[in-house]
């Protein structure tokens, strides 16, 4: 220990000396960045010093530590790495201490057992502008500020006493879906699958919210919303300098903040707009608005209503963003995912059709009921989760203490990265893990709702996703309703053997290009 400090401090005195030489000769920029640059040096040579029994990892870079393993897709190059490390694995990336889960087993013991100790979150600096992070319901603590927001959603917003009262709504919006796909099997034309499911399920949610479509199939509305949703989460999702060195988050060395602070104020605009329309119509019902039903918004903004619940504006725009940020992109990919994979596997498809017609007939669509009868169909759903989870680490958990785990340290203020992605392909978990084999389901009691640690796509314990409920009937129902309304082919004449199915990740995993078929009526 000695040694080390003497080391230290030899450090110091060398860096004094050489400031000294050479500060007539830089210019005050090439001198302010020498002396951040020595801070990070002297706090990494510090932290080095600390006696600390971290995870095994990868041998780490001076400074940047393992940011150059990352690769383009982290999901994979951390997979590979933590067959090498192990399932409990510490990386350094800059300065920010990350240790990754790839097992279920350790999951279920920080997701579960540990719950609290791994209630926090690490924060992305693109999301830090606004201050949006300080009233999201995604990256708040777990606070009392957030358990309050918690219980709003699962009372007003996703219970199923609620989602059950909106089943009509929500069938009028896929009813729309299946007019519009149909006008284009008439004319043959072809369908962009994952816009056409987004625009799906952006209506319904904003009708689940406040009882408004926001776009149409028919006009570049959706188009913009999820271009805008979809950038958010790209830069989000982009190695951030400002994430791995915090001393240097003020100078947005990428223009990460910069972006994402634009495309914000794109959703704050709408938003705006519709909580205005809103409370011109609560004032024109003059004191006659107290009710027992109603969508969020009345439950929020009507101090009339009987469960009214009382959130100023920023705090209303921010649980929105995280609401249609965190559940039309997902959702839609999910949906994406499926159709490519059953275009990819056209007896697999085949088979889904078949089991459609067989229980519920051809006279009628597939309602919510539905869904707990046809097992291939949930199979399919599962079977996607599995190879394309929409969030491959989850969202970014961080410790609020130190926590010792199999002999091993992870301390206070690391992040923890749950790889469900690895865990979707572990072939000590599945047989023949590569395989889109939705059978692998069919005689199996494994689920995607926080207990089984093996399929924890939606997350578990106290941070899981609480829009879950709603995600399950939507993602089901959209990809029921396609492949029992219509057959499909690639468009161009290509083969399903031929179909990309290269994936692209920013904060989601998102088919690299476009899914685009050619549907055909079947009913």
């Amino acid at each position: 220990m000695y040694s080390q400090g003497s080391q230290v401090l030899s450090l110091a005195l060398f860096h004094w000396q050489f400031f000294r030489f050479e500060r007539k000769k830089m210019d005050n920029l090439n001198l302010f960045m020498l002396i951040v640059l020595s801070c990070i040096f002297f706090k990494l040579v510090i932290n080095s010093v600390a006696k600390r029994n971290l995870p095994p990892g990868p041998y780490r870079l001076p400074i940047i530590g393992n940011l150059l393993q990352l690769g383009k897709k982290p999901h994979e190059s951390l997979t590979h790495l933590g067959k090498v490390h192990g399932p409990l694995m510490s990386l350094k990336l800059g300065s920010l201490t990350t240790v990754v889960i790839s097992s279920p087993a350790i999951a279920k013991e920080v997701l579960q057992k540990h719950d609290q100790s791994f209630s926090s979150r690490t924060v992305l600096d693109a999301i830090t502008i606004h201050d949006d992070h300080k009233y999201s319901m995604i990256w708040l603590p777990a606070s009392p500020q957030w358990r309050a927001l918690r219980k709003l959603t699962n009372s007003h917003i996703f219970s199923t006493q609620k989602l059950d009262s909106n089943q009509n709504s929500r069938q009028q919006k896929l009813d729309e879906l299946v007019s519009y796909v149909g006008r284009n099997a008439s004319s043959g034309s072809a369908v962009d699958i994952g816009q056409v499911a987004f625009t799906t399920v952006l209506n319904l949610m904003s009708n689940s919210l406040f009882s408004i479509d926001l776009a149409d199939y028919n006009s570049n509305s959706g188009s913009t919303f999820k271009n805008t949703i979809r950038a958010i989460m790209w830069e989000a999702g982009k190695p951030n300098v400002s994430d791995y060195f915090p001393v240097l988050r003020f100078l947005d060395l990428q223009g990460i903040r910069r972006r994402t602070g634009k495309y914000i104020r794109i959703l704050d605009d709408i938003f705006n707009q519709i909580i205005d329309q809103k409370l011109l119509v609560l004032q024109s019902r003059e004191g006659n608005s107290s009710m027992s039903g109603g969508d969020m918004l009345d439950v929020i903004l009507d101090p009339c209503h009987e469960n009214g619940i009382q959130l100023q504006r920023h705090e209303i725009n921010a649980l929105l963003k995280d609401f249609f940020v965190a559940g039309t992109d997902t959702s839609s990919s999910t949906v994406e995912w499926a159709m490519a994979e059953l275009l990819h596997n056209p007896f697999k498809m085949t088979k889904a059709q078949q089991e459609i017609s067989t229980i519920i007939g051809k006279d009628r669509l597939i309602k919510e009921r539905d869904i707990i009868r046809l097992p291939y169909l949930q199979a399919i759903v599962k079977e996607t989760l599995r190879l394309h989870p929409p969030a491959p680490f989850l969202v970014p958990h961080k410790a609020v203490v130190d926590v010792k785990m199999h002999n091993f340290l992870v301390p206070k203020d690391a992040q923890i990265l749950v790889n469900v992605s690895a865990m979707g392909r572990d072939p000590a978990i599945w047989t023949d893990p590569i395989s889109f084999n939705p059978e692998r389901f069919l005689d199996s009691k494994v689920d995607y709702r926080g207990q089984d640690f093996e399929l924890i796509p939606f997350g578990s314990g106290r941070r899981s996703c609480p829009g879950l409920p709603l995600a399950h009937r939507m993602v089901h129902l959209i990809v029921g309703l396609l492949i029992q309304s219509f057959d499909w082919k690639l468009e161009n004449g290509m083969r399903p053997e031929d179909l990309s199915m290269e994936e692209e990740l920013g904060f989601t995993l998102t088919k690299a290009t476009g899914l685009r078929a050619i549907p055909t009526n079947r009913l």
